[in-house]
C-alpha cells in the first residue's frame, strides 16, 4: 500500500502551468493557474504554487505540451528543459511522474461525464472501440485509447507535426505561401492558436492586403465571432475546416469507432460558433470513408481542469505498483478550498 499523503498534479503548457492537490484518488483542490513566462524555470512555478498550497506532497504527476523519453525534458513550445530526477530532488519529492499532456488529457476521456463535453454533429459511439483524441493550443496535440482488456491504453504520440494535407485551392494557397518560410509545414503550423495568426497572414498576402502586425490568436478570434472582420471570420473558417481535416484523419488511421474528442484551449473558445463551422463537414468529408466518418461521434471536451485527472489516474496506477515511501516534502498544513479557479487557458 502507498501512503495516501497529498499529490501535486500538473498541465504544463506552452503558455501556462496549471495545478491541483489530490487527497488520495479524492478530488482536485486548490487549483491555480500560473503564467508560464513569469518563471524562468520549471522547478520555480511549481516551488511557487507549492508555497500557495502550503501541504504536505509527497507525489507529482506532471503532463507537459512536449514529447517525454527519458530524463531530459525540453519543451517544444517554452523554453523551459530540465531532468526529471533533478525537479524531484530539488522539489522534495518521493515521485515525480512526467508524461505527455494529451497522453494524460486521453486517460481522461472514459471518465468525463455528460455535462463535461458536447457533441457537434451526428454519430454514435461504438463501445469498446478505440478513441481519437485532437487539441489545438500552443501547439497541436494527438493521442487516442486502446482498448486493453478491461484497461485502456493510451497512445504517446506527436502526430501534430505530421506534414499539413490540404483540402481544397485556398489551403493550397496557404500552404504555398508558409513553404516559404518553412522546409516542413507541420499540421501544428495551422491548427493551433498561433496557427490562425498564420492562415489571417497568408490569406492576406493572398490577396494583396497588408497583414496587421502584432494581431494576437485571441484578436483574431474575438474580431471573427464579432462580425466585424471578415479576414479574421476567414482565418477562424480555415482554421475549424483544417482541425476537421486531423480529426477525420485520426479517425480513420485509428478505427476510432468510439468517437473522437477535441481538446485545447482554442476551441472552447470558440462557443456555440464551432458546432457551425465548416469542422464537422470536413470531418465527414472523406471520400469513399465519409460513411465511416459519418457514422463516428465528435465531442467537444468543456471540463476545465480534463488533462489533471488523467494524470491522476496515471499516478493513481503508478503508486498502486510500488512499495510505500515515505514523504519528502512537509509544509505547515494550511486549510485547502476545493474551489477551482476560473482560468482555463490555452494548451
Amino acid at each position: 500500500m502507498h501512503d495516501t499523503s497529498w499529490r501535486l498534479l500538473a498541465d504544463i503548457g506552452g503558455t501556462n502551468a496549471r495545478f491541483a492537490l489530490e487527497a488520495g484518488a479524492g478530488g482536485l483542490h486548490t487549483a491555480l493557474t500560473l503564467p508560464c513566462a513569469d518563471y524562468p524555470r520549471f522547478e520555480d512555478a511549481v516551488h511557487a504554487y507549492l508555497a500557495h498550497a502550503n501541504v504536505p506532497v509527497a507525489h507529482a504527476v506532471v503532463a507537459i505540451a512536449n514529447p517525454v523519453d527519458g530524463d531530459a525534458i525540453r519543451m517544444t513550445n517554452h523554453h523551459w528543459a530540465f531532468s526529471i530526477e533533478a525537479a524531484r530532488a530539488e522539489l522534495g519529492l518521493a515521485t515525480l511522474l512526467v508524461v505527455n499532456d494529451f497522453t494524460a488529457l486521453a486517460m481522461a476521456l472514459p471518465g468525463l461525464g455528460l455535462d463535461e463535453r458536447m457533441q457537434v454533429g451526428g454519430g454514435v459511439a461504438r463501445a469498446g472501440s478505440a478513441i481519437g483524441l485532437v487539441g489545438a493550443g500552443t501547439g497541436l496535440g494527438v493521442s487516442g485509447l486502446v482498448p486493453a482488456g478491461e484497461r485502456w491504453a493510451p497512445l504517446h504520440s506527436e502526430g501534430g507535426h505530421v506534414a499539413f494535407s490540404p483540402l481544397d485551392e485556398r489551403e493550397v494557397a496557404v500552404l504555398r505561401y508558409c513553404w516559404q518560410r518553412y522546409d516542413h509545414v507541420s499540421a501544428e503550423r495551422f491548427v493551433s492558436g498561433p496557427g490562425i495568426a498564420l492562415v489571417r497572414e497568408a490569406l492576406a498576402a493572398g490577396r494583396g492586403i497588408a497583414p496587421d502586425a502584432g494581431l494576437t490568436p485571441a484578436a483574431i478570434v474575438e474580431r471573427a465571432l464579432s462580425g466585424g472582420d471578415a479576414l479574421s471570420r476567414e482565418a477562424v473558417d480555415c482554421f475549424c475546416g483544417m482541425l476537421g481535416t486531423v480529426a477525420a484523419n485520426l479517425a480513420v488511421t485509428l478505427g476510432a469507432q468510439g468517437g473522437v474528442y477535441i481538446g485545447g484551449g482554442v476551441v472552447p473558445r470558440l462557443g456555440s460558433y464551432f458546432a457551425e463551422s465548416p469542422f464537422r463537414a470536413r470531418f465527414e468529408k472523406k471520400g469513399r470513408f465519409s460513411a465511416f466518418t459519418a457514422r463516428i461521434p465528435t465531442w467537444v471536451i468543456t471540463a476545465p481542469y480534463p488533462a489533471l485527472g488523467g494524470a491522476a489516474r496515471i499516478l493513481a496506477e503508478h503508486l498502486d505498483r510500488q512499495p510505500a515511501a515515505p514523504a519528502r516534502r512537509r509544509l505547515r498544513a494550511a486549510p485547502l478550498t476545493s474551489h477551482l479557479d476560473a482560468g482555463h487557458a490555452q494548451r
